[in-house]
């Protein structure tokens, strides 16, 4: 048996779906200063709220609480029970240090210890 359920009782079912999901997901978009809560992320992409989000393109970063995780560039695919859906063209992973332009030999020592001229 399928039950129907009244437009705005619908609706009021997807903004609560929406707002507990907001609150739960640490995860956040930085777009030219300004944030947004991202509800969902899969491997291909992440949904905001159609409310808080324009139909947004190009390049964003993604943080999740103070971590950066990626620098993405994203295009808006489609919107969905009151959620804005994004598909990533390129998520690049951020770096902690800069990349090496040199093999680093696996022999090599990690530090010097100088010899202390007190101790000998």
């Amino acid at each position: 048996m399928e039950e129907m359920l009244s437009k705005e009782i619908q609706a009021g079912l997807d903004h609560a779906r929406a707002q507990s999901l907001r609150k739960a997901s640490r995860l956040r978009l930085d777009v030219e200063g300004r944030k947004y809560a991202v509800l969902r992320m899969w491997k291909t992409g992440f949904s905001v709220a159609a409310e808080d989000a324009p139909h947004l393109r190009g390049l964003v970063d993604l943080y999740d609480g103070a971590n950066h995780l990626f620098q993405c560039l994203i295009v808006a695919s489609a919107e969905e029970a009151g959620e804005m859906q994004y598909e990533f063209k390129r998520a690049t992973p951020v770096a902690t240090s800069a990349a090496l332009d040199f093999e680093r030999d696996e022999q090599a020592p990690v530090a010097l210890i100088e010899k202390d001229s007190a101790i000998a």
